[in-house]
């Protein structure tokens, strides 16, 4: 089994995307961010700064992504309730004008 950072990239995407586990990821993200320990402690200068770094932006990013994509399906639902109301029929009483 091969590891790779775009394996726990796509994991930590589907599982985020998830939504009976997505809050316990977004929780345990933020838990690692503020830890000081993890796997590059932040005591050590710069390595230290660059996994959170990673890690904040990768979350930002997928939380983005999630809003963006509820936003455009409330947009979605909106829409299609208007379009099935200007479908229907209307009467309309014609008075000739002489």
């Amino acid at each position: 089994m091969a590891f790779s950072l775009q394996s726990l990239y796509d994991w930590y995407r589907d599982v985020i995307r998830n939504p009976k586990y997505r809050w316990w990821i977004i929780l345990g993200t933020i838990a690692y961010i503020v830890m000081p320990f993890d796997i590059a402690p932040d005591f050590i200068p710069v390595i230290g700064q660059i996994d959170d770094a990673i890690i904040i932006t990768l979350l930002f990013t997928e939380v983005s992504q999630l809003l963006i994509e509820r936003v455009k399906n409330k947009k979605e639902v909106v829409d299609s309730e208007q379009v099935t109301s200007a479908d229907t029929p209307v009467d309309v009483q014609a008075v000739s004008i002489d």
